[in-house]
């Protein structure tokens, strides 16, 4: 989606049982557009590998939804507009700490499957964020310095 001109991606982790997403559609794309994009293709890639490494497992994921075999993401999952930098900051402090809430590292910067790092020492490892102050920061060259509302 980010190599796609979809979205610009802020800021995310990668727990076992969720995920954080901090985005912003870009272009035509729309909100629900981008949510469901995102939530289908991770949930196909999810269920081929779980198929293929925990078979057992698929079947705990059967849906009784008849338009659909399995259920991977959660049903109308919590998806807020970030609308100041206030609470940007709220929720990018919010979700790089999940991993050190759950004890999975001593610092968020520490845990690999977040953007902390990112925020830390400036180095993108995957290669697809933008970083929130990048239009002030002189990073971005989009020609608005409005604060756009984040998703």
């Amino acid at each position: 989606m980010v190599r796609r001109e979809q979205i610009e991606l802020n800021a995310f982790v990668i727990l076992s049982n969720h995920v954080h997403i901090i985005w912003q559609p870009l272009g035509h794309h729309t909100p629900q557009k981008v949510h469901s994009s995102f939530t289908n293709f991770t949930g196909k890639q999810i269920k081929n590998s779980i198929a293929i490494h925990e078979p057992a497992l698929l079947q705990e994921m059967k849906s009784k939804n008849l338009n659909r075999e399995y259920q991977v993401w959660k049903r109308r999952s919590l998806s807020i507009e970030l609308s100041s930098d206030n609470v940007f900051m709220q929720k990018l402090e919010y979700i790089h700490d999940n991993p050190v809430r759950a004890g999975l590292a001593l610092n968020a910067e520490d845990y690999y499957y977040s953007s902390a790092s990112f925020y830390h020492d400036g180095i993108d490892h995957f290669g697809m964020l933008t970083h929130y102050l990048g239009e002030k920061l002189g990073l971005l060259n989009r020609g608005s310095s409005e604060p756009r509302p984040r998703r």
